[in-house]
């Protein structure tokens, strides 16, 4: 048993039995961004968000616990990902990446945006000429300090 076997399970349940990722969200009492995420393992639960979690997607006791277990972070496969949506947020990071980069340097000054202190939000826009996908993304600006 890995964390991947639990990732395919939550999958294969959520498919099965036709859960919302908002649904399953609001019982964890946290966001649907960040659920998803911890369900598809790239975060760490709580043991009480596991049990919750767990509840939904019939999980065992050992599954629960792998629920726990700070990821290995990173859940492409490829460098360059294949996937067609995924691929438009790479091929946003290549056109609009160094306008990131200036906009964010010219506003705070030299330093990132955390992903560690992060949120998102992610939402359906509608629009005459087709529903738009809006995505909000908030970090903490960390300067790189000088020693």
């Amino acid at each position: 048993m890995n964390r991947l076997e639990v990732t395919e399970k939550i999958i294969a349940n959520k498919v099965a039995n036709d859960l919302k990722w908002a649904d399953i969200a609001k019982k964890v009492g946290l966001s649907k961004e960040w659920v998803t995420a911890a369900c598809l393992g790239q975060m760490t639960l709580t043991a009480d968000q596991a049990d919750i979690v767990g509840d939904f997607f019939d999980l065992t006791s050992q599954e629960r616990q792998w629920l726990q277990v700070v990821p290995y972070k990173g859940s492409l496969p490829t460098s360059v990902p294949t996937d067609p949506l995924i691929y438009r947020f790479y091929e946003l990071v290549s056109v609009y990446g160094t306008t990131f980069k200036e906009l964010v340097h010219e506003e705070f000054g030299d330093g990132i945006m955390s992903a560690i202190d992060f949120k998102m939000d992610m939402t359906r826009e509608a629009d005459p000429n087709g529903d738009r996908v809006k995505i909000v993304m908030s970090g903490k600006f960390l300067p790189y300090k000088t020693y």
